[in-house]
């Protein structure tokens, strides 16, 4: 297993980023495997598969580079810049772009464990990554970006107020499979036989994505480090399962889509996050909700009030989807 010693400070000071790069790189993974995990990465890879086969069979170079950088157990690192907050896209896919040739030669060879191909045998290699990643960006991702932006600003909500309920390593524990704290002040970040890392000192980041089947670690030097995990199932999905037309004639569509929605326990913050509602809109929603014993209060996240859906609401929420299947509103 690959682990990284951390010190105390180094954890504390911690902190969760988004990384417009990041989410778009793992976009490119899930368009290179289409292995889809819910209904919702489904239609995506149904609108923008044909696409982006499309360029890559008009463009053979890419093509081979694509498999040949994510590799087997290994991703070539100039591939994955990595986040450090508060940057645009440009900004991080710039730093791909200036990665010197014989550097991404040499993270290929590593990620393809082997000689590269001679097709690969040439200096123009980041800049088609690049161009890749940004094609990516513009035609796949940034359409949805506003809405997956607040999925993971919801997924960092929650991460935080596990932070504090039950501390890191529970925190660490739930990122992705393979990660978790091994006590003794390691960080295990695979399952892959890596030697550790001393990490205590540099600056340490972790960053959500939407796509569920992925993630990764990249640093920079020794200085900064980040580890990249899916963000939490049910937000990613949010937008999977549809309002049912009658229950939205009956509740009213913004009301209707919060119980859909609190069919796991989501907090208000969440769920401004993931609606795009007001944090107004969504307390007068749930009132109304609870008062009609639709939802009722879950427990706590740190300071948040956790709601979810009640049977009540589970068996309107059924009738609704009934009725819609059959025609009737």
């Amino acid at each position: 297993m690959g682990w990284w010693q951390v010190s105390a400070d180094t954890l504390a000071a911690s902190r969760f980023v988004l990384s417009p790069c990041a989410e778009t790189f793992a976009s490119l993974r899930l368009l290179h495997a289409t292995n889809a995990a819910h209904p919702g990465e489904r239609q995506w890879l149904d609108a923008h598969l044909p696409a982006y086969r499309a360029r890559l069979a008009h463009d053979p170079v890419t093509e081979l580079l694509v498999p040949s950088g994510l590799g087997v157990e290994w991703i070539a690192d100039f591939l994955t810049p990595t986040p450090r907050g508060g940057e645009t896209f440009e900004e991080e896919v710039a730093r791909v772009r200036g990665v010197s040739p014989a550097v991404a030669r040499e993270h290929l060879g590593l990620s393809l464990r082997g000689p590269l191909p001679p097709l690969l045998e040439r200096d123009d290699l980041p800049e088609r990554a690049a161009d890749l990643l940004t094609w990516v960006w513009e035609e796949t991702v940034r359409p949805y970006w506003a809405r997956r932006r607040r999925v993971l600003e919801a997924d960092v909500v929650a991460r935080v107020a596990q932070v504090g309920r039950g501390g890191w390593a529970a925190v660490l524990d739930a990122l992705r499979p393979g990660t978790r704290w091994l006590g003794e002040s390691r960080l295990q970040v695979n399952l892959h036989e890596y030697p550790p890392r001393e990490i205590s000192g540099a600056e340490l980041v972790f960053v959500p994505v939407t796509p569920q089947r992925v993630g990764w670690v990249s640093w920079e030097g020794t200085d900064r480090y980040a580890l990249v995990y899916p963000c939490t199932g049910a937000l990613a999905d949010g937008g999977g399962r549809a309002v049912p037309v009658s229950l939205g004639a009956l509740l009213g569509g913004a009301r209707a889509r919060v119980l859909v929605l609190l069919g796991s326990p989501m907090s208000t913050s969440q769920l401004v996050a993931v609606t795009g509602q007001g944090l107004g809109s969504v307390g007068r929603h749930l009132r109304v909700l609870l008062d009609a014993g639709l939802v009722e209060r879950w427990g706590r996240a740190g300071r948040s009030v956790l709601y979810v859906r009640t049977a009540a609401g589970e068996v309107l929420l059924e009738a609704g989807t009934g009725m819609s299947r059959s025609g009737r509103s």
